[in-house]
């Protein structure tokens, strides 16, 4: 079990240590709810079709959106990735993970991740759903 000021990390002490993510997260505040982000700008263009620049993409849009009630990654719960391809999810790892960090820095909140057999737009790989929850004391709403 690990604490900041926002979350509690819940991973049972005999169980190896997560990869990248966390097993369970605990966090009281209000609750955020992100849709499904894809690889697309503001402007719904694709600006590549490569899948770790549509990561990279669909993680900004997440952070965009949590910035409209004065969250950040720092408040990330949960993420559920939906790709369509999980041999190039596999094969971009060190890609994927600077991508990551570039956006939401070292903060790991539970994750799952599923191959889909598509996406809605014919153009994504990728589509992130998040839950984020903002403390009491921080919440404007």
């Amino acid at each position: 079990m690990e604490k900041d000021d926002i979350h509690q990390r819940l991973h049972p002490a005999h169980w190896k240590t997560a990869k990248g993510y966390a097993n369970g997260v605990m966090a009281e505040g209000r609750a955020i709810f992100v849709g499904g982000q894809i690889g697309w700008n503001a402007d719904q263009v694709f600006e590549s079709e490569a899948f770790v620049d549509q990561v990279r993409q669909a993680l900004k849009n997440i952070v965009a959106i949590l910035s409209e009630a004065d969250a950040g990654p720092e408040h990330l719960t949960r993420l559920t990735w939906y790709i369509t391809d999980k041999r190039e999810y596999l094969a971009n790892l060190k890609g994927l993970g600077e991508a990551y960090r570039s956006v939401l820095g070292k903060h790991f909140p539970a994750m799952t991740m599923v191959q889909v057999v598509a996406l809605v737009e014919d153009a994504a790989k990728v589509e992130i759903e998040a839950t984020a929850v903002l403390p009491y004391a921080r919440s404007t709403w």
